[in-house]
């Protein structure tokens, strides 16, 4: 029997009884003949005191003790003495007092403290992980994982949905991210894909009639990675047949609800709010908006236009946009810290900034003269501009502007202290367009995926004006943070067949790569619809950190590489003769 009690878990209520506990030596202290070390586990810490009367050899043993030993003690559970209780630990009133250890395991010197604060390089922790995962930090992350895994299998379950697996091997089909590809041994020449996502599959399982599906699943993108991607990350897949987008959202609505008070404690009031495209791009500048403070964007442009600026005029007579935003209370900032701020918008792809500050009710830059008095006071109106705001403008292309802009919205916000860490603003993103025009290929791209349904109006726009049609997409954002998205799909052969054309994709080519779904398509496909969640990005948002890394066991760095195994690494050349596959030599 290596255990009874977890340490974590002793407390007053196991008062006078034995208990077996095993687990590392967190640290070891000598005071007065007696020695205390503080035994962890997953669940916590506990003192346990090596007292000579009880037994001198286990005292003289405890002496040999050092961090991270691996140790089994027998001990019985008693009051600490007046004045030592540790009220920061749940077992911060007892202690054991050892009648027997065993040193399962000696530990070299770890490389860092297994102590939570301690300022540790990324690159150590992720070569060390199996140090790293034995913090009591970390492991909160991952008993957090597994609770809303549990719930949200829990809700599922009850609400008709069955768990299904697909296929972690399967077909390379184009418009979407690289994908990771797996020679076939036995049909040589040949590739599987890993699956970026499962979503022919559970478009086939819903032609198939398990009108309710979900499955928590392994997916590979072979991209660039950031704090919020992976080349493995999970997703929380569901699919439902005979529902409309309002029922999906409002059956995730009540789910993210459940989950999100019962994992911890967060109440969400439904329904959830919505902002169009459109509207999300205007006033904030992207598609997943933070909605905990304000500083929205303004449009300027027909203002502009009327200015004798020449930068302005250009950009708002060449179809571009003038917007601007409105740095409260910031009017203080230098020249140099504006300079850092015009920096940072070129960055983004500006060309540069443009500013004003608001003193004694007027407007200051060296590009006022360019404005009459009468366009400087409707700058000021439209931006809501008060003395001492500092007005920030941005004039380009579409995506430019709102790149920018959205960057800057944050970047402020966060100086001025205007996001609160604690409160959590869900909304969601709907009526996006369904395509856009990619200018190096020449071509309709799709906005979401290529099973994307055209909103039922616009279906005759596929026609006339592709780039106005928009799609039954929604995605759901909280605090500027996509955690899902998804689509009513295309359920009608004739009509999935027009969105291959539309994207370039000829009959030859969707029959190769998609044929087993367009046939599906002609036997009764029912109208089904479905969305994915980021499970990593859910916990995160969860835990309160930043990247996903922190929330994934055995992450892989920016370079995709795992610093713990070393891999991806070489094979030997007899495993690539049988896959035929001949290595090249590597370009400078």
């Amino acid at each position: 029997m290596y255990r009874t009690s977890y340490c974590g878990s002793i407390s007053k209520k196991n008062l006078d009884e034995d208990v077996t506990l095993s687990g590392w030596v967190h640290r070891r202290r000598d005071h007065g003949g007696l020695t205390f070390v503080d035994l962890r586990d997953r669940e916590g810490l506990v003192q346990i005191v090596f007292n000579p009367q009880i037994s001198e050899a286990i005292h003289q043993e405890a002496h040999g003790l050092r961090s991270e030993f691996v140790i089994q003690i027998t001990g019985k559970v008693a009051l600490r003495p007046e004045g030592t209780l540790n009220k920061d630990l749940p077992s911060g009133e007892v202690e054991v007092h050892v009648t027997d250890l065993k040193i399962l395991n000696r530990s070299k010197t770890p490389p860092f403290l297994i102590e939570d604060g301690e300022e540790i390089s990324e690159a150590l922790r992720l070569q060390y992980r199996y140090l790293d995962l034995r913090r009591h930090s970390v492991q909160q992350h991952f008993v957090l994982r597994h609770r809303l895994s549990q719930a949200l299998r829990q809700f599922l379950n009850a609400n008709q949905f069955l768990e299904i697996e697909t296929p972690t091997l399967t077909k390379s089909t184009p418009e979407g991210a690289r994908d990771f590809l797996v020679p076939s041994r036995l049909n040589p020449g040949t590739f599987y894909a890993l699956p970026q996502s499962p979503q022919l599959f559970k478009q086939i399982l819903m032609v198939s009639g398990f009108d309710r599906y979900y499955q928590i699943v392994r997916c590979f993108r072979d991209e660039d990675l950031r704090a919020d991607r992976q080349p493995e990350f999970t997703q929380i897949d569901l699919e439902l047949s005979f529902v409309e987008r309002d029922d999906i959202i409002a059956l995730m609505e009540e789910m993210i609800s459940t989950v999100f008070a019962e994992v911890q404690g967060i109440q969400f009031t439904r329904p959830f709010p919505r902002l169009t495209y459109q509207d999300a791009m205007d006033r904030f500048g992207n598609d997943r908006p933070d909605t905990r403070f304000g500083l929205e964007l303004k449009d300027l442009t027909n203002l502009a236009g009327r200015s004798d600026f020449k930068v302005f005029r250009a950009v708002a007579e060449g179809g571009g946009l003038v917007k601007g935003l409105n740095a409260k209370g910031m009017a203080g900032l230098s020249r140099k810290e504006i300079d850092n701020l015009t920096q940072e918008a070129i960055t983004r792809g500006a060309k540069g900034l443009a500013w004003m500050k608001v003193a004694d009710g007027g407007l200051e830059a060296p590009i006022t003269k360019f404005f009459t008095p009468e366009l400087l006071e409707e700058i000021k109106q439209s931006l809501e501009a008060e003395t001492g705001d500092l007005l920030l403008f941005v004039a380009d292309k579409a995506q430019v502007v709102y790149d920018v802009l959205s960057t800057l919205r944050l970047s402020i916000g966060h100086r001025l202290n205007l996001i609160d860490p604690k409160v959590f603003n869900p909304l969601w993103v709907t009526d996006f367009p369904l395509l856009e025009y990619d200018e190096t290929e020449k071509r309709y791209i799709a906005i979401h995926h290529p099973f994307t349904s055209p909103m039922d109006e616009d279906l005759a726009l596929l026609e006339s004006d592709p780039l106005k049609a928009r799609a039954k997409a929604y995605d759901l954002v909280v605090n500027g943070v996509e955690l899902g998205g998804g689509s009513i799909r295309i359920h009608q052969e004739e009509t999935q067949s027009k969105i291959f054309d539309l994207l370039g994709i000829g009959k030859e080519e969707a029959a190769k790569k998609f044929g087993f779904l367009l046939e599906a398509l002609q036997y009764g496909a029912p109208p089904h619809g479905g969305i994915a969640f980021g499970f990593d990005r859910m916990v995160a948002l969860l835990a309160g950190v930043e990247s996903i890394r922190e929330v994934i066991a055995f992450p892989k760095t920016q370079k995709g590489i795992c610093l713990m195994t070393e891999a991806p690494g070489d094979v030997d050349d007899r495993q690539l003769k049988e896959l035929h596959i001949k290595k090249t030599p590597r370009l400078p």
